[in-house]
């Protein structure tokens, strides 16, 4: 091995910190969304059945997500083309906003197969 190469230290992670954990019995904890969005959850799925309530909750995180996002387009404006936000903005917009699109269709699926 070559002197000159330094060998690399990975940082830290503890056990629960793991994306991709190799002990199979953590697969199945609870996952945090689902504690901070419990009401919502409770509300819309009661409302609407599991499936479509959280999708409904998804669809209500995606629109809080592209207000943040509108939000700092107002300030990071396209110089090229003024009162338009940058570039990556917009791509960001238009991918939310397909995703909700996405969202829409499969929550009507699943009411019409209901």
């Amino acid at each position: 091995m070559d002197k000159n190469l330094r060998r690399v230290r990975k940082p830290f992670v503890s056990r629960d910190q793991r994306l991709c954990p190799i002990d199979g019995s953590v697969y199945n904890r609870p996952m945090p969304v689902f504690d901070e969005k419990h009401e919502e959850l409770e509300h819309y799925e009661t409302m609407m059945g599991v499936p479509r309530g959280r999708l409904a909750v998804t669809m209500d995180t995606i629109t809080d997500a592209m207000a943040l996002v509108g939000q700092h387009g107002v300030y990071c404006q396209s110089q090229r083309w003024p009162g338009k936000p940058v570039m990556d903005i917009q791509i960001i917009m238009k991918s939310l906003t397909d995703a909700k699109e996405l969202i829409q269709s499969v929550m009507e699926e699943l009411k019409t197969s209901r």
